[in-house]
């Protein structure tokens, strides 16, 4: 009714705030009208200081969109909405399983059941078959260090001191009921699992793609889908472009790519600048007389940020890669909060070129990183030339440090081997 309503005052476009859920099916429905709907944040669409309501709220925002100040918000196309869907009841139903997890650990400490001290994980093969005797009532150490599995670093023995009880009833039965929770959940992650195989599938099927050569092996983790390779459709989603190869990216990373974005969403930013900056990862440049008042980063997130964040963390620990030089240089300087920010960046761009270019990750070599040093040192040099002062005086440049410097590193790595 609303949209024959519209279109009989010839209205052809419309904005709608997108807050809660309750512009979705609207939204739907005005576009199947043929209608242009304009979904905008609600930052945007801010009024002045005086009287809110509902009225003047619909009046401010008609104001805004008929001067085109209202910026459109980005929205995936219908597939990869239905897959982000998918993935994040996917991601929500992992994080419950994670806080039976928690609240069982809980219950076996109360319990005086020290198994996280035996174990590595709790929720492993060994830790579950322990976990099922007890809420059973096999309460015997023993008994229960018979469940250790062959891979376990630790002896039964040392396993049956661990699994001393006090056998109280009541932490018993908290115990079997988070016990039957994190088993619930075990079963619901798995359906999810089948449900995006299903529909990856049959996506690709749907529509083929050009899968140049073999795409190498990689080990999956325990939070990957199961009974999906996902390297190899993640490969092929992507048309041939292998994002692994970006230090730091995970499945997780990869999953939570195909679903908030999909392969289509990239040609949607201008540049890798747009990208970053959708992404909240761009300094939020505020200058007024040609003076930087502030260049933070803007506040606000989204999980495609997040995943990205953490495999900048990732990166972090890496050795030798050039995005883990580049983040021991910022953290060197800013802190690692900063690092993690600017890597993170770094590696949106590196997948907006990837994906929107058809072009595999070529990382900088380390001639380029140590071409980088030597220019540096030139321009140290000359700034002391500068001043008149003889880099040999300083001890800086000078054959003897080059020797003493070389002798301690040949020295510590004679200590390592």
């Amino acid at each position: 009714e609303l949209s024959t309503w519209l279109k009989g005052k010839g209205i052809t476009s419309v904005a709608l705030e997108s807050t809660g859920t309750y512009w979705q099916n609207l939204f739907v429905e005005l576009i199947n009208s043929g209608i242009q709907v304009v979904l905008t944040s609600g930052r945007f669409t801010k009024s002045m200081n005086r009287k809110k309501t509902d009225v003047r709220d619909c009046q401010w925002i008609q104001k805004l969109h008929s001067l085109g100040l209202l910026p459109s918000s980005f929205l995936p196309d219908s597939s990869t909405e239905k897959l982000r869907t998918l993935c994040r009841h996917r991601a929500n139903m992992i994080d419950l399983k994670a806080d039976a997890s928690h609240k069982m650990q809980k219950f076996l400490k109360l319990l005086n059941f020290r198994l996280d001290v035996v174990v590595r994980d709790v929720t492993g093969l060994t830790g579950l078959k322990i976990i099922e005797d007890i809420c059973k009532g096999v309460l015997d150490p023993g008994e229960l260090s018979k469940n250790r599995h062959y891979n376990c670093r630790k002896s039964q023995d040392e396993i049956a001191k661990a699994l001393v009880s006090n056998g109280r009833e009541d932490y018993i039965f908290g115990l079997n009921q988070e016990f039957e929770r994190h088993r619930f959940y075990l079963i619901q992650i798995e359906k999810c699992d089948q449900k995006i195989a299903e529909f990856l599938n049959r996506f690709l099927e749907d529509a083929p793609r050009e899968v140049p050569g073999e795409k190498p092996f990689k080990r999956n983790n325990k939070n990957s889908i199961s009974g999906l390779d996902l390297n190899k459709t993640a490969f092929q989603y992507f048309r041939g472009v292998d994002i692994y190869q970006i230090p730091g990216i995970s499945h997780s990373t990869v999953l939570s790519i195909m679903s908030e974005i999909g392969p289509e969403g990239f040609s949607m930013f201008p540049s890798a600048k747009h990208f970053a900056s959708w992404l909240r990862l761009a300094p939020n440049n505020k200058i007024s007389g040609g003076k930087t008042l502030s260049n933070r980063i803007p506040k606000g997130s989204n999980r495609l940020k997040i995943a990205l964040r953490n495999a900048a963390n990732a990166v972090g620990n890496l050795k030798e890669s050039d995005l883990g030089r580049f983040f021991i240089k910022i953290a060197f300087k800013k802190g690692r909060q900063a690092a993690i920010t600017a890597t993170a960046r770094k590696i949106a761009v590196i997948l907006w070129n990837m994906v929107t270019k058809v072009e595999q990750y070529a990382p900088k070599s380390l001639y380029i990183f140590v071409d980088q040093k030597r220019k540096q040192i030139a321009i140290i040099r000359k700034k002391i030339a500068k001043f008149g002062i003889d880099p040999n005086e300083l001890g800086i440049f000078s054959p003897e440090s080059h020797r003493l410097a070389y002798e301690k590193k040949k020295s510590l790595n004679q200590l390592l081997t």
